[in-house]
């Protein structure tokens, strides 16, 4: 039996797959290493760390300032970048460098993992994808170590500078602080520089080289229309409701000033889109508004880009259609564009999986784990979606439950479309059968 081949021979979905368990099983033994930890970590927390940076979720069992040494934040910062690129990008760019030819087959992974429709031009995509990345990630890093340097000297300020400005921008989500962000909750420079970047993160490479490419707004592709205006009303109705809901709340927002609860709301608003840092306590939120957090989990940032959930225009495409519905229209019309059926169907395939998937988790979690209802629910949709929010429950997982998030999480980031198609077999059939009407509703 030839191990190699039989990588090489699988389907896209399927290599991906086993590409990501590898990558993961890989940082899991570097992070298991003595040198890796300041003290002594159960395997399983290994491997829950390395999955959950490798999915860049940011979900922790143990606290990374603490519970591992530089070499092995390092290790997760390794990951969290593997996985936010893709590791088909790096290994394109490793072939590059190494004057390898890129393949077809090389080409159609490349184009499954970035989400993208067509193979053409999949390797100068990963070019300015890897360029995009650096250029951003070390704009960040400069501006977070004017902050961070005078308050706790160079060596300490550029390291959690590089750290943040390469977590933010992959959306993972990972702190070397146990509160997260928190102790900069009314920082104007920390808020806006972090949230900058996962946003952009989060909108997908292809709508920002869209964005970048054409001068003229009609020009954008639908993608990137839909992205753009998508993200922006979504970030302001979530900055609303979070303010309104969360306003004396004296566990979040009710002892600030009326400018540092919008800052505060704000900042709330973008991050569970998959980002995953917090500056307020989560769990101290209403359960209204862990609710809206949850929805927002659950449909996370965009194709192409660093973050999970079923993905916004996937939501949008289902909204739209239901719109086209009740106005008894026959084709689901965005901008003057007619989307495909083939579209409509995808989004809809997307989104009952990962609700299948998130309700089995939540069904699982719910009797392993002793905690109330909407704690799980809320850990549960968090790993779905590569978000990385959590009320505390992370830390107090079963062996069980932390085995199951892993999964949702590796669910989560591969997309649960790839997933099924991984242990899928299509069968094209030629044969039509006579079509008959269903009673629905």
């Amino acid at each position: 039996m030839n191990f190699k081949k039989d990588i090489v021979n699988l389907s896209p979905p399927r290599f991906l797959l086993v590409i990501f368990v590898i990558f993961i099983l890989l940082g899991t033994i570097l992070l298991k290493l003595p040198f890796a930890t300041a003290g002594q970590i159960s395997i399983l927390d290994s491997l829950f760390t390395a999955a959950s940076a490798m999915t860049v979720t940011g979900l922790i069992v143990v606290d990374t300032g603490s519970a591992f040494t530089i070499f092995g934040q390092l290790v997760i910062l390794m990951l969290i970048q593997i996985g936010g690129l893709g590791i088909m990008t790096i290994a394109v760019l490793i072939f590059l460098m190494a004057g390898r030819k890129i393949g077809f087959k090389e080409r159609l992974i490349v184009t499954q993992a970035l989400n993208q429709t067509s193979v053409g031009g999949v390797v100068a995509l990963v070019k300015k994808l890897f360029l995009f990345s650096i250029i951003l990630e070390s704009i960040a890093f400069l501006l977070l170590s004017f902050r961070w340097i005078p308050e706790m000297g160079m060596k300490e300020g550029l390291y959690a500078s590089l750290f943040h400005a390469v977590s933010a921008f992959n959306n993972a989500g990972f702190s070397i602080w146990a509160n997260s962000l928190s102790g900069y909750v009314t920082d104007p420079i920390v808020n806006i520089v972090i949230s900058f970047l996962f946003i952009v993160g989060g909108l997908g490479f292809t709508v920002i080289f869209d964005l970048w490419k054409k001068k003229d707004i009609k020009q954008l592709s639908l993608h990137t229309k839909l992205m753009v205006v998508g993200t922006f009303f979504i970030n302001i109705l979530s900055l609303f409701v979070i303010f309104v809901l969360e306003y004396d709340n004296p566990g979040s927002l009710g002892g600030f000033t009326v400018f540092e609860k919008l800052q505060a709301s704000y900042f709330q608003a973008v991050t569970p889109r998959t980002a995953g840092f917090n500056t307020i306590d989560i769990g101290s939120l209403n359960e209204s508004t862990l609710f809206f957090i949850l929805l927002l989990m659950f449909i996370g940032a965009g194709s192409a880009s660093t973050g999970g959930g079923i993905k916004l225009t996937t939501f949008l495409a289902l909204i739209f259609a239901v719109f086209a519905f009740l106005k008894q229209k026959e084709e689901v019309i965005i901008y003057r564009r007619a989307i495909m059926y083939s579209t409509i169907v995808r989004s809809l395939a997307i989104a009952i999986i990962g609700l299948f998937f998130v309700i089995i988790g939540i069904f699982i979690l719910n009797i392993t784990e002793d905690a109330p209802f909407i704690m799980v629910v809320f850990e549960t949709v968090s790993a779905f979606g590569t978000v990385g929010l959590s009320m505390g429950l992370t830390g107090e997982l079963t062996a069980v439950g932390k085995i199951v998030i892993i999964l949702i999480m590796l669910i989560g980031k591969v997309g649960p479309l790839t997933l099924a198609f991984s242990f899928a077999n299509p069968v094209k059939a030629n044969i039509r059968y006579p079509k008959e009407d269903l009673l629905t509703g």
